[in-house]
């Protein structure tokens, strides 16, 4: 899964506006992920060269988080069901 910088910034967009709707702090949502903080600050923000199955694990996890608190969720457009399809057979599972 290679991302150009675009796509990587509207996820990192969709990630916070998630993040607000859950109505945790960064801390409870990469507690919640299992991450390790330097893995969890990469997915989030989407830096170059994070793992993808980090940035799914975070998608996934703040679907949850977000549904969980009656929210709504900011859809994600580059992190769909349908890429999941597409990557299916690469290590990435879903985890919600």
């Amino acid at each position: 899964m290679s991302l150009s910088a675009a796509q990587r910034a509207r996820t990192a967009t969709e990630f916070a506006s998630n993040l607000a709707a859950s109505g945790l702090s960064r801390d409870e949502l990469r507690e919640r992920t299992g991450l390790l903080p330097a893995r969890f600050d990469s997915a989030l923000s989407m830096a170059p060269g994070t793992d993808p199955a980090d940035a799914w694990l975070v998608r996934d996890t703040l679907e949850a988080a977000v549904a969980e608190a009656g929210a709504a969720l900011t859809p994600f457009t580059v992190l769909t069901e349908e890429a999941r399809t597409a990557i299916d057979g690469s290590g990435i599972t879903d985890r919600r």
